[in-house]
């Protein structure tokens, strides 16, 4: 339930009415101070709220009822777009920007390279898996702690802050310095990962499932919030569907699905997606079009002989263009609303 306070309440008044709230009720209240007005979001056994009650009183402005299971990332209680602060990088309510690396960091020259070539062509930050989740067991499950600290230097020489996954929670601390904690699509679900990153004072890219609808995205993403961490950026990623042309099926209807349904900033990742480099381009135009607030694309010195997900990696001079044209289309989009 959310109940919507007159403009310029008196604050003596409003903190009165949160403690009544929170007292008669037995409900646990959250603030939300707005430009135009102040909402309260009534968290608990909302049954025995006596709406007219509420709206007889002299602050209050109107009291509505929120259908949806998740509370927190809900639009209704939070009419602002959240802005998510990713190492001075902003991203959502209007700021966009492209998040791009390699699939996996390879080695101190290859991620070097690659995140001077993406700060060169406009990229905010810089992406690299230093834990990989494969199918198989045999594939190449990433450089772990040294990957970090490569990403880590690739950060100090080009000033880019560093996006990487996180796979299980004992891997927390080695995650200290960086500026956003990626949970995968195989992770989405993992509720116990989601708690404690919800203690978090990072911010944290949620990837949507293999096939999870948009709903159980927002009930992970709000596991995430109601631990007190509310810097949350939702990815799509694509689905699994019955079309082998792709690697994926990407959803884009999702973006302004989820505009409508919650605060929280979209991201749309392209290459996994698709899983081909020649279509990188056409849906990370329709994604900046379409009012995507960041994209994710993989970006590789030498995608023939990546370790990881070369076929789907741009080459940095394909990467140059591709951003070039995802600017100026967002640009384009921004100015006809």
């Amino acid at each position: 339930m959310v109940v919507i306070l007159k403009k310029n309440a008196p604050a003596e008044q409003v903190e009165q009415f949160q403690s009544w709230l929170a007292e008669h009720y037995q409900l646990e209240i959250h603030e939300s101070i707005g430009q135009n007005c102040t909402l309260l979001g009534l968290v608990g056994d909302t049954t025995r709220v006596d709406i007219d009650l509420l709206q007889a009183m002299e602050i209050v402005e109107n009291v509505r009822r929120i259908g949806e299971p998740y509370k927190f990332v809900n639009r209704k209680m939070h009419p602002q777009d959240t802005v998510v602060d990713c190492g001075g990088v902003p991203i959502g309510g209007g700021h966009f920007t492209i998040v791009a690396g390699p699939c996996s960091v390879e080695s101190e020259e290859q991620i070097l390279y690659v995140a001077q070539r993406v700060k060169a062509a406009g990229a905010g930050l810089l992406r690299g898996g230093a834990f990989k989740p494969r199918t198989s067991p045999y594939a190449f499950q990433g450089l772990r702690g040294e990957g970090i600290r490569l990403l880590l230097e690739a950060k100090k020489a080009t000033g880019l802050p560093i996006v990487t996954e996180i796979m299980d929670l004992s891997q927390l601390p080695l995650f200290a310095d960086v500026d956003v904690i990626q949970v995968g699509a195989r992770n989405m679900q993992n509720f116990e990962l989601l708690k404690e990153l919800g203690h978090c004072k990072k911010p944290i890219l949620l990837k949507r499932g293999l096939a999870n609808t948009l709903q159980e995205l927002l009930m992970s993403a709000e596991y995430i919030l109601a631990g007190g961490n509310e810097q949350v950026i939702l990815c799509e990623r694509g689905l699994r569907t019955f079309e082998t042309a792709t690697r994926n099926t990407l959803d884009l209807s999702c973006v302004p699905l989820i505009h409508e349904l919650s605060h929280l900033p979209v991201m749309v990742d392209p290459s996994h997606a698709t899983g081909h480099a020649r279509l990188v381009e056409p849906m990370a135009l329709a994604a900046a079009a379409g009012g995507a607030d960041a994209l994710m694309i993989e970006v590789h010195n030498d995608p023939t002989h990546a370790v990881s997900d070369g076929a789907q990696s741009l080459t940095p001079d394909a990467f140059d263009l591709v951003a070039k044209k995802v600017f100026a289309v967002y640009d384009c989009a921004k100015n006809l609303k």
